[in-house]
């Protein structure tokens, strides 16, 4: 299999992405460490994927819960950030209606959390010369869209700063990067930001859906399947010419 005696540190793995990303790496073979602000959906999700899943109570905005949980672990061979937060407040607000503390909440929380967890596997990774940092984002990176508040910054620093992982530490073994997919309608996430959305522009969420869906070549969104089978592609030694970019999954809505 393609992950095999690999490890995957997974932070946010409850959540729907983190989730299924967990599970694709399993089952190509990853031993999985499964973290998390709450320990119980951890534990049952190692459960269900046996195999020397474990998982862990963790907080990835938390520098010192992070690195402690690192040293539990022999070797970082993975790490995905699949952190998410509640969107109601952030999203479906013109800007010029905005806090600056709403705007600033997602820049804050999505860019410290990645920066801490990337930084602490490639002082792991850059010691065992090999290891792999994914990031996900989505389109709006890279498009304008209306009423998005403050996650277009948050994402767009993300592919920036996954860039400079793989500039300082490329040379030493280690490969950042990201993948960016349009809204993924199977997760709650984008359930909610749908209505927001649909809600601030008097339509149905299902015609709001239809009308992103329409500006991509094949008409429709990614799937979680689409997403987390890019990721173990790029995690794995096949996708080893991969770093310091982002793989663009968006069906031709946003292209680099």
């Amino acid at each position: 299999m393609e992950l095999t005696n690999k490890t995957a540190v997974i932070y946010g793995a409850a959540g729907a992405v983190g989730t299924t990303l967990a599970k694709a790496f399993a089952q190509a073979g990853a031993a999985v460490a499964l973290t998390g602000r709450h320990r119980e959906p951890l534990e049952a999700l190692a459960k269900e994927l046996g195999g020397g899943a474990t998982a862990a109570q963790v907080d990835a905005l938390d520098e010192v819960a992070i690195e402690a949980h690192l040293a539990t672990l022999a070797c970082v061979d993975i790490s995905v950030n699949a952190l998410g937060i509640p969107q109601t407040g952030i999203q479906g607000i013109p800007l010029a209606q905005l806090s600056a503390e709403a705007f600033m909440t997602p820049v804050m929380t999505y860019v410290r959390s990645h920066f801490l967890t990337a930084r602490a596997a490639a002082r792991r990774m850059v010691a065992q010369n090999s290891g792999v940092i994914l990031a996900h984002t989505a389109n709006p990176a890279r498009m304008a869209i209306p009423l998005m508040g403050g996650m277009p910054p948050a994402w767009a620093s993300l592919e920036i700063m996954m860039g400079t992982f793989s500039v300082e530490h490329a040379a030493k073994g280690v490969r950042a990067l990201v993948l960016r997919t349009t809204g993924l309608p199977e997760t709650g996430t984008i359930d909610e930001v749908y209505g927001l959305h649909a809600s601030a522009i008097g339509i149905t969420r299902a015609q709001f859906q239809q009308m992103l869906e329409s500006r991509t070549h094949r008409g429709r969104h990614n799937t979680l399947a689409e997403l987390a089978a890019a990721a173990v592609f790029v995690a794995s030694d096949a996708g080893r010419g991969f770093t310091g970019t982002t793989l663009d999954l968006t069906g031709g809505m946003t292209g680099d």
